[in-house]
């Protein structure tokens, strides 16, 4: 059984729900605009963008940022 983590906002939610809410509210171009890595702006997918993101601690990190910023509002 795990903690539960009340002060965590991203407790319980994948990086696939929160990229599928991402690309949902921005589409993969204006996704692109505000994170520019390539895996959003050429031949973007989800499954390509988690690949990418599970690799790579800072890109992950610049998609959690933005995720608790719109969710914030």
């Amino acid at each position: 059984m795990t903690p539960s983590q009340p002060n965590n906002p991203l407790h319980g939610k994948t990086l696939e729900l929160i990229l599928t809410e991402l690309v949902d509210h921005f589409g993969w171009e204006r996704l692109g605009q505000r994170i520019n890595i390539r895996c959003f702006t050429d031949n973007p997918s989800i499954k390509s963008s988690l690949t990418f993101l599970r690799k790579t601690a800072w890109a992950r990190q610049k998609v959690e940022e933005l995720y608790l910023r719109i969710k914030t509002k």
